[in-house]
């Protein structure tokens, strides 16, 4: 799995979303993380059938959503998102989020789509420690991803240690705090210093961390700035700095808060 790939949330409008992954594909991205949920899978398919990778070059991330969970709600749900790709197989399917009463199932269909080959790697998304106790005691394959809210004002360090101890890799989503940390005073001191963007050295940071990142972006100069990233290594004082600006914020719903039933996550 990449490292370093293109989130595609909000990436509504066809023509733009297509053009942006098309973009990160021809500039040296191998990953691309969608969801059902997205509404934009489609767009996906057709932009990395524009962009002369190779399919099995590309590392390729969906998400199940909540109002399809359970057992053959998820497989049948994985049908309509592999035909919307416009592929034979994924890289890596996920519980979007873990819904009370059914993110056991959905996993334990996941673990199905694994055997069957349709998928290559499991995984999760915005799963806490005890959810992921839950899947670890039954689980004939365990979780390999968490993607999980992650920036420097949400460190999440206690479950990304639980993770790593259970070598579940982790992805970080929203991994610029959706743009708040860009303007935080410390980072654009670290900016000037390293002559990089405030988005850059998040992205480093999180690299450096072991994290999986997946900033997103529609603008092509940004989408190309975002992944020069390999050309500098932040010092460990300076990480150490950008540690300490936790301050334990979401910028979206925490997993044992989500609204469920809420009708404008529902479609």
């Amino acid at each position: 799995m990449p490292r370093f790939g293109l989130g595609v949330y909000k990436m509504t409008n066809k023509e733009e979303a297509v053009e942006a992954m098309v973009t990160a594909l021809q500039a040296g991205y191998r990953a691309i993380d969608t969801a059902s949920f997205y509404d934009n899978e489609v767009e996906v398919g057709e932009a990395v059938h524009q962009a002369g990778v190779l399919r099995e070059d590309i590392f390729i991330t969906s998400k199940v959503w909540n109002n399809d969970q359970g057992y053959d709600e998820t497989l049948r749900a994985f049908e309509v998102s592999l035909k919307n790709l416009n592929m034979d197989y994924m890289d890596l399917y996920l519980t979007h989020w873990p819904k009370p009463d059914t993110f056991k199932e959905t996993y334990r269909a996941i673990e199905r789509l694994y055997d069957e080959k349709l998928i290559r790697a499991t995984g999760v998304s915005n799963h806490e420690p005890h959810h992921l106790e839950a899947l670890l005691s039954t689980a004939n394959v365990q979780p390999m991803v968490n993607q999980i809210e992650c920036h420097p004002y949400l460190s999440q360090q206690a479950l990304k240690e639980f993770c790593t101890a259970h070598q579940i890799a982790v992805t970080a989503w929203s991994p610029l705090g959706r743009g708040r940390a860009l303007n935080d005073a410390t980072i654009l001191k670290l900016a000037e210093h390293y002559g990089k963007t405030a988005a850059q050295i998040v992205i480093r940071w999180h690299l450096q961390n072991d994290t999986i990142v997946i900033p997103k972006s529609v603008t092509p100069s940004r989408i190309r700035s975002n992944a020069d990233v390999f050309d500098f290594a932040l010092t460990a004082e300076h990480m150490a700095i950008i540690d300490a600006l936790n301050k334990d914020a979401r910028t979206g719903n925490h997993p044992d808060l989500f609204p469920y039933d809420d009708p404008k996550y529902n479609r």
